[in-house]
């Protein structure tokens, strides 16, 4: 498994066999209600982005359809019984980032922040639509290339989309101006962004084949591709400010940044690099000594001590160096974190306490049952969600920034567990991965298993999303609403009444998403008056709350792809509006 990792296998054609043959299938027709409900809500002064937003819906759609078809071959080997899903991996992010900006819209016509949050979150956008026309355009040039290619309409009508996409997209960025950057330096920079994605999404298939599918590498990648190029746009900017004297360094563009925000980028984007890194070091090590069966444990000691000394040292010197440098942190970052903890110690030492008790009976007792019981997995799994609930629910109303931080801790320790997985760090790598596969299914496997990233992420981004404007305040609890509470609802129902499939071939009932939509709003039903007492302005009407919470669960009901992944960022995005 660990040479699958480290030389990923050559590009070769690979046979996947029809998902459907339906043109417009209950997944294609949620999400272009979904596009069609965010385009209508845009203002005039964000045209462009909606225009731009429909030729990539359209390109993606028609992409999917040639994809999804009979015989047709792909490139890489995709996730078993998941449909190509690159109209969800396209539109996904800029969908989010354009109802995002949509919502800080309103707050700088209220006069309640600056201008350049609105032009930074505007590149973003453009930056975001460039990686999603990059693949679609990789994808539609290796779908013409194909052997066998019984149509080639949807690709060549994938292509004519991009191409008008791209022409909107250079119009608005040439006569909009975003953070003082020159019209060629903006158009350099959403490129690089489209290179960058087509490079990371062949690389994550070819890695890890048979694990993701199209739509969902699409979503991972692009994810990280923007989460880099802001880290290095932030270094950037910091090392100009340094280089350039300080009569001419103004701070008109300058976009603020919270000390949480700045440790959380710096954990995440350090542990994601760290493996490449971590993989030359281990090669030395095999390369250096004799791995007989006689120094096999003294072997597995030294790699022990080589993945624990790097990690220390990205950990504790690499990743707090950078941190200092763009945010000028007074002390360690390490020690700022502990001060953050103790300036309020009743509160957030007794959420840490509390965590770790839910924690601890939880994990313990789910383990005990998946292996002495005939509960189903799939029921096993939503007792998760339901404790990601209980944790959630209480910080985020009481102790938000506490969360936030938290959230960035708990990825920071799936992260490491992940590579002791992975690598089989021994003495710990073998029983996590007996632990981990406890609670696996069909889109896990054992190269790499998504499913805790994947409700963590679900449940954090909405909330990450929600730092500094926020007008709706039931947008934060977008992921913790919708999995912890819809999703469990909608299988637990599901699974012991559920007699009306939505499909022929799928699982999902309504009778299942009945009940999730309806746990959903009876939960929104209780949060409001509680918000309204903790002081937040209530401006989320019910008819939009409706619409929001039904397209999502139809979406939960329909979708072959990582529910846990889609669902919270297109609920998310609907509650902005």
């Amino acid at each position: 498994m660990r040479d699958l990792i480290l030389f990923p296998r050559k590009t070769r054609f690979w046979w996947r066999p029809s998902m459907t043959t339906s043109f417009l299938n209950g997944e294609r027709a949620v999400a272009v209600f979904f596009i069609g409900i965010l385009v209508y809500s845009l203002p005039l002064s964000l045209l462009f982005h909606g225009v731009a937003l429909s030729l990539l819906t359209l390109a993606s759609f028609s992409l999917e359809i040639s994809f999804d078809s009979s015989y047709v071959p792909s490139l890489f080997p995709t996730r078993p019984g998941a449909s190509s899903g690159i109209l969800l991996g396209a539109v996904t992010l800029p969908s989010l980032l354009l109802s995002k900006l949509l919502q800080l819209s309103r707050g700088f016509s209220l006069a309640q922040l600056q201008i350049q949050e609105i032009q930074y979150l505007t590149l973003q956008y453009w930056a975001t639509s460039a990686s999603a026309c990059g693949v679609v355009l990789f994808l539609a040039f290796a779908r013409r290339r194909s052997p066998v290619s019984p149509s080639r309409w949807g690709s060549s009508l994938s292509l004519c989309s991009i191409s008008l996409q791209v022409l909107v997209s250079v119009a608005a960025l040439a006569t909009t101006s975003q953070i003082g950057m020159h019209p060629a330096l903006k158009l350099a920079w959403v490129f690089c962004h489209g290179l960058a994605s087509v490079k990371l999404i062949q690389h994550f298939l070819r890695t890890f084949p048979s694990c993701a599918s199209i739509g969902e590498a699409f979503l991972v990648t692009s994810g990280i591709v923007l989460y880099f190029c802001d880290m290095l746009l932030l270094t950037t900017k910091k090392l100009h400010g340094l280089l350039v004297s300080s009569e001419s360094v103004t701070t008109e563009h300058e976009i603020s940044r919270s000390e949480i925000s700045i440790i959380i980028q710096g954990l995440v984007l350090g542990l994601l690099v760290y493996p490449i890194a971590l993989k030359y070091f281990l090669q030395i090590w095999e390369w250096s000594i004799n791995t007989s069966a006689g120094a096999r444990r003294y072997y597995e000691i030294g790699r022990t001590v080589i993945f624990l000394a790097s990690l220390g040292f990205v950990l504790i010197v690499i990743v707090p160096s950078w941190m200092q440098f763009v945010k000028e942190f007074r002390v360690h970052p390490f020690f700022w974190v502990i001060s953050f903890v103790f300036s309020e110690p009743s509160k957030r030492l007794s959420m840490c306490i509390y965590w770790m008790c839910i924690i601890c009976v939880s994990v313990l007792r789910f383990y005990n049952i998946s292996k002495n019981s005939k509960i189903e997995r799939i029921l096993l799994r939503k007792y998760y969600h339901l404790m990601a609930v209980l944790m959630f629910l209480p910080a985020l109303i009481f102790q938000p920034k506490f969360l936030d931080l938290a959230f960035g801790a708990a990825l920071a320790i799936f992260l490491m567990l992940e590579i002791i997985r992975v690598w089989r760090i021994w003495p710990l790598g073998q029983p996590i991965n007996q632990f981990m596969n406890a609670f696996t299914d069909h889109r896990d496997s054992d190269l790499l298993i998504v499913s805790h990233f994947s409700l963590l992420l679900g449940c954090a981004l909405p909330i990450w999303m929600s730092t500094g404007y926020n007008d709706r305040p039931l947008a934060p609890f977008a992921g913790i609403l919708s999995l912890g509470i819809g999703d469990t609802m909608a299988s637990m129902v599901g699974h012991k009444y559920g007699v009306l499939r939505w499909s022929k071939t799928g699982k999902k009932t309504v009778e299942g998403t009945a009940a999730g939509i309806t746990s959903v709003l009876a939960a929104c039903s209780l949060l409001l008056p509680l918000l309204a007492s903790t002081g937040y302005i209530l401006t989320q009407h019910w008819f939009s709350l409706l619409l929001a919470v039904t397209v999502s669960g139809l979406l939960e009901a329909y979708t072959a792809q990582l529910d846990n992944a889609f669902i919270p960022l297109f609920f998310y995005s609907l509650l902005c509006l």
